[in-house]
């Protein structure tokens, strides 16, 4: 592991920022020897469908790079919004983040006071 470099993302993307951001990323991994760049992303506090281009652009600016993306201080809602568009593992969190990195669905426990029973009289569907 080299080692880690952050980008704070201190406020809303805006489709015009999307290319700045991408060059900041490029230049921080042609510059540095990290090979994580950690985007703090506590200031996208109304992520939409631009966050995630705008995220997932970030993520492929560092693959061809050989490098990755982490998100640390993702709130729910945006890892809600990755996970619905399949880049939850693309974009993980980091350890330190509130919602962190999750498991597969498989790997979860099920909620407390839910079972599952077959009904005998149920034909399966």
């Amino acid at each position: 592991m080299l080692g880690t470099t952050v980008l704070v993302i201190d406020g809303p993307i805006a489709r015009a920022d999307v290319s700045g951001l991408c060059e900041r990323v490029r230049v921080l991994l042609e510059g540095g020897d990290a090979d994580v760049v950690v985007c703090d992303v506590a200031a996208l506090v109304n992520p939409d469908a631009g966050t995630v281009d705008a995220l997932a652009r970030l993520a492929l600016t560092a693959r061809r790079f050989g490098r990755q993306v982490r998100l640390r201080h993702d709130s729910g809602e945006l890892r809600e919004l990755l996970a619905l568009a399949g880049l939850a593992d693309v974009l993980p969190g980091c350890a330190g983040s509130p919602v962190g990195p999750r498991g597969q669905p498989e790997q979860r426990e099920q909620p407390g006071g839910v079972e599952e029973r077959v009904e005998p009289d149920d034909p399966a569907g």
